[in-house]
């Protein structure tokens, strides 16, 4: 294990924004990652694969690059239907996807091409087409960082809620994640194609017929029509988080706005997608300056070549606020910004 000093970050975050770590570090062992968190160098931050940050200014501590890895297949004595998968928190996310269908074990098809590690993957609860990380996930392995101990912990233990859990909340900054262990289904899959454009990829297979790679395969060509390879153009998913609202604040938005898409989540309360917003609102294809956002998906922001966190950051803003005085929803972010607190809070 090496430590290098003032190390740009443009390579290790796909937004691609130059910024500068004081210290950085590429881990693939548990005790090299303990004897850094150790060293006394503060702020410390574990970096997946910077799939879902924004780094608006230079990072004055260490950043340690996770390349933990590892996997493996038990029977889960629970279930004869159903295996158990561990995963190391290292582990690229959606190769460990296809891993698991070339094992032909389901659950995690939906899940398709959604970047980072596998470690990031719970701190979000990420979730695609119906299905949400916290369907599938049976235990956790952690650090404590404070302690240095290695603790298990149930997934109902995690408060896995719409793109959030523990470790984005109460959490935070206390535990990271080393291992991941999965109960996925070997034989009798059950199989999520309602949601989006997953049954017209599908064409006329008979659902009796479906398997969980037909499902992975369909999931990734849609996500290939809509969003950009952050490789070719710098970007983190979608930027915004879905709002919430209740029953009759959608309904007097429906008067308004007949084509307004929304969906039932519990007691009265909807899910509106933000990139309908954003879409409605004129901003699909807009740019200012270097950012932009995308002209398949108006929810994805791009870096267009050579922004800074700042100029992203404040498009950003700029599109929250405009949502919020059209619509009246205050769009909140799915990306982590550094450092926190660089979001404006809301009323």
């Amino acid at each position: 294990m090496r430590v290098f000093k003032d190390v740009n970050l443009a390579n290790y975050h796909t937004f691609g924004v130059s910024v500068q770590s004081a210290w950085f570090a590429e881990v693939s062992r548990l005790t090299d990652l303990l004897t850094l968190l150790r060293s006394g160098v503060h702020p410390t931050l574990v970096l997946g694969e910077g799939s879902n940050v924004l780094f608006t200014r230079d990072f004055p501590g260490l950043v340690i690059k996770n390349a933990m890895s590892g996997k493996s297949l038990m029977p889960d004595p629970t279930d004869p239907h159903r295996v158990v998968v561990e995963v190391a928190s290292g582990e690229n996310w959606h190769a460990f996807v296809r891993w698991t269908l070339e094992q032909n074990l389901g659950g995690l098809e939906n899940l398709s091409l959604i970047p980072g590690t596998t470690g990031a993957a719970p701190v979000q609860n990420i979730g695609a087409y119906g299905v949400e990380l916290a369907d599938v996930l049976q235990e956790l392995e952690v650090l404590e960082l404070h302690t240095g101990k290695l603790l298990r912990l149930k997934a109902a233990d995690c408060g896995f809620g719409y793109r959030t859990s523990r470790f984005k909340g109460e959490w935070k900054d206390q535990f990271l994640i080393t291992r991941l262990f999965f109960a996925l289904s070997s034989q009798q899959h059950q199989l999520h194609t309602a949601y989006g454009d997953i049954e017209s990829h599908l064409g006329g297979i008979p659902p009796e017929q479906r398997t969980p790679q037909q499902v992975s395969e369909a999931v990734m060509a849609i996500r290939r029509s809509k969003l950009p390879d952050p490789a070719q153009l710098g970007n983190a998913g979608s930027f915004f988080k879905n709002p919430e609202t209740d029953r009759d604040t959608r309904d007097a938005l429906l008067k308004k706005y007949p084509d307004l898409v929304s969906f039932p989540l519990r007691e009265n309360r909807f899910k509106v997608p933000a990139a309908w917003l954003l879409d409605k609102a004129g901003w699909k294809g807009k740019s200012i300056g270097r950012v932009a956002c995308h002209t398949s998906q108006p929810l994805v922001i791009v870096n267009t070549g050579g922004a800074s966190g700042l100029e992203i950051l404040d498009f950003a803003v700029t599109v929250a606020a405009d949502i919020r005085e059209k619509f009246g929803f205050r769009l909140e972010p799915e990306v982590n910004i550094f450092p926190p607190g660089a979001w404006p809070e809301g009323d």
